[in-house]
């Protein structure tokens, strides 16, 4: 594989999981996009927002390219886990306009430097700080599509939509009472073993 080849490979990989994250806003009310659904938080619009700082760290501070974009959320003295989660000031549009300049910011990386490069990761320990282009990207690429797999069963749970991409659900096709079924089948199973063990 030549080195144009894997970049390609890379970029089109992180790409595929910037567009089903941004997708799973797609339809959905300010309340539903922010709205936490898991005991820790979790909610749609705090992912792109996690997300679009990840990029913006790992594909440009780490690299020496800083993106002149104001992260307050991540800057020191920050509360904890204020990056994953939006504030009634801060709109929708606002949120994923910094995470689609986050892609152009570190698809110009990707596509400026060598994979080989090698940088220093800031919030690192130092004695592990320094990563090649690669590195930054494989991680960059396993988080956002880890995070687009949260946003994944968020939106089930907010309205029952799920997939990949909207012309890809990525799931066997069911209505309603087919889907019932199969968790109710599920469950029956989930207590039989649990009788049993």
């Amino acid at each position: 594989m030549t080195v144009t080849h894997a970049r390609t490979d890379l970029r089109l990989s992180l790409q595929s999981a910037r567009d089903a994250l941004l997708w799973k806003l797609d339809g959905l009310s300010e309340y539903d996009a922010r709205r936490p659904l898991t005991p820790t938080g979790t909610n749609l619009l705090g992912l792109v927002k996690h997300v679009a700082s990840v990029e913006l760290g790992y594909l440009g501070d780490t690299f020496g390219r800083p993106s002149g974009e104001p992260l307050p959320w991540v800057a020191d003295g920050a509360e904890p886990n204020a990056d994953m989660w939006a504030t009634a000031e801060e709109c929708r549009e606002q949120i994923t306009g910094l995470y689609r300049r986050a892609w152009a910011h570190a698809d110009a990386t990707i596509e400026a430097l060598p994979l080989d490069t090698v940088g220093t990761v800031p919030w690192w320990p130092q004695d592990r700080a320094r990563v090649t282009l690669h590195h930054a990207v494989v991680r960059v690429i396993a988080d956002t599509h880890r995070h687009a797999g949260h946003a994944d069963i968020v939106r089930e749970l907010i309205d029952g939509a799920v997939g990949m991409r909207e012309d890809n659900s990525s799931v066997p096709p069911g209505d309603a009472a087919y889907w019932q079924g199969h968790r109710d089948r599920l469950e029956r199973s989930a207590r039989d073993a649990d009788r049993g063990a």
